[in-house]
């Protein structure tokens, strides 16, 4: 958010705007009672109004603190709208009981995991997308989804990824059956990718559902063993194997805080 200027106002009646953050101190002596201040003088802003206002315009600060130590891939810039496709994946309670099971058993060996507020299988990288290019890129999605259909998949093989920076680790459910429907979605949100001259999907991909997050790389401490002992986890739930068939009828996109939904045939 930009800085609001502080006004000032010169004897010629016309506006003098003065950043916030920028102060005019009077000539030494200060100046007599009841004097009018020379032209051009003005007087010293208070801290406390100074410090109602931000001293930067490149956006909000990113205090990492505030969103459980994730820290963004790329910086904030004004008009930059981080913008993600995904088919999303609304969970039911019996999905939620597998996942706490996953959960409480994974936290014996990474404390700090979390478990995932909102489930997705991403269809494309977090790309930046200007403001004005929102609706474009959406109505482009949109005439590229009309023709695809939707689909049941199953993802049941638990995994450990990292995002590219390995800053953040996540456990999640990779797909094992549907994998030629997620490419061929892959495969049209690409095109308008590069029709905007944006990123496109990564070569080889993992389709999968994530459960858990922490900040850093612990890979190390939840493959192997750990990884093991969640698959069995899932193996053993009961009705595992209908409740991890999952419906893929709608592909979602995200830009900013906007969401734009789009459904499969």
């Amino acid at each position: 958010m930009s800085a609001a200027p502080l006004v000032g106002y010169s004897c010629s009646g016309s506006e003098d705007e003065t950043e916030a953050g920028t102060r005019t101190r009077p000539e030494a002596g200060g100046r007599r009672g009841g004097q009018s201040p020379p032209c051009g003088q003005r007087f010293p802003v208070p801290d406390s109004v100074l410090n109602m206002f931000p001293s930067t315009e490149e956006g909000p600060e990113d205090d990492s603190a505030k969103h459980g130590g994730r820290v963004r891939t790329f910086p904030h810039e004004r008009g930059n709208w981080a913008t993600h496709v995904y088919i999303p994946y609304e969970a039911e309670e019996e999905f939620l009981d597998l996942l706490d099971a996953l959960l409480s058993h994974a936290q014996t060996y990474i404390p700090r995991l979390v478990r995932m507020e909102a489930f997705h299988l991403s269809l494309s990288q977090s790309v930046v997308l200007r403001h004005h290019w929102i609706l474009p890129f959406v109505q482009a999605l949109k005439d590229r989804m009309a023709s695809c259909q939707g689909f049941f998949f199953t993802a049941n093989q638990v995994k450990i990824y990292t995002n590219q920076e390995k800053t953040r680790t996540f456990v999640g459910l990779e797909v094992t059956s549907g994998h030629a429907q997620f490419l061929h979605l892959v495969s049209e949100v690409d095109r308008v990718m590069e029709e905007f001259d944006l990123t496109t999907f990564y070569q080889d991909p993992s389709f999968h559902v994530s459960l858990a997050w922490c900040v850093g790389d612990a890979r190390l401490q939840l493959e192997g063993q750990c990884l093991q002992e969640l698959q069995d986890i899932v193996d053993g739930f009961e009705d595992s194997e209908m409740l991890l068939r999952m419906h893929a009828d709608q592909v979602r996109c995200k830009s900013g805080n906007k969401f734009f939904f789009m459904p499969l045939k």
